[in-house]
């Protein structure tokens, strides 16, 4: 029995909403649910996953702009972004209809999530590190038992998350990266929001941004 995930690109911004269960308990969790509700229940329903909460990493519409429509269909908690993150979730309704997005309503999350908090599926325990600098309530969750990190917007292949968004911070995000996720072990795999997967061993080697 082990960890399973599956990476679904969403939305027009291709972000990775990654479903991700025990396959011993078939308890689910998705992380990032940006839209294409329709798609992502599908995946849940057809594998007959019982989906225990919603983990959010940040507050920008390709990640959180399809909450309210999966709330509509399954009543789950919301679990995250920080509390920071919170005007993002606020202006939803404006950032949607401005990128052509089917317009989100305004919500507010469950439960705010905080460095060190820790969230579970199944057997798994996920540790919550708040990583500011893409977004200033941004949080990561990483899973030391299968060595599995869901970066969100901080840390791609060969790339980092932009700063130049409202309340963005470079020196910020530089700083987080390079003293909470590179002392992670580098064969630690990376799940990006966007694009392929990573190991915290190439990006402390080749990215161009923040060697290690």
């Amino acid at each position: 029995m082990a960890l399973q995930i599956q990476i679904m690109p969403v939305t027009a911004f291709r972000q990775n909403c990654t479903l991700i269960w025990d396959d011993e308990t078939q308890e689910a969790v998705l992380t990032d649910v940006g839209g294409d509700v329709d798609y992502v229940l599908s995946e849940i329903q057809k594998r007959s996953l019982k989906l225990q909460a919603v983990w959010l990493t940040h507050g920008h519409l390709d990640h959180a702009g399809g909450i309210p429509a999966l709330l509509e269909r399954i009543n789950v908690p919301i679990l995250g972004a920080h509390e920071d993150d919170q005007f993002l979730l606020d202006t939803l309704p404006e950032t949607t209809a401005s990128y052509g997005f089917p317009i989100c309503p305004a919500f507010t999350p469950t439960r705010y999530l905080h460095e060190g908090d820790t969230l579970t599926v199944g057997n798994y325990t996920f540790q919550v590190l708040h990583i500011p600098g893409h977004t200033p309530g941004h949080v990561v969750f990483y899973c030391a038992t299968v060595s599995l990190l869901i970066a969100g917007d901080v840390l791609f292949y060969e790339s980092i998350g932009r700063t130049d968004f409202p309340r963005g911070n470079h020196d910020d995000l530089l700083r987080n990266i390079r003293e909470k996720l590179y002392i992670l072990p580098d064969d630690t795999q990376v799940i990006a929001g966007h694009g392929r997967m990573t190991t915290i061993g190439h990006e402390k080697m080749y990215n161009p941004f923040i060697r290690a």
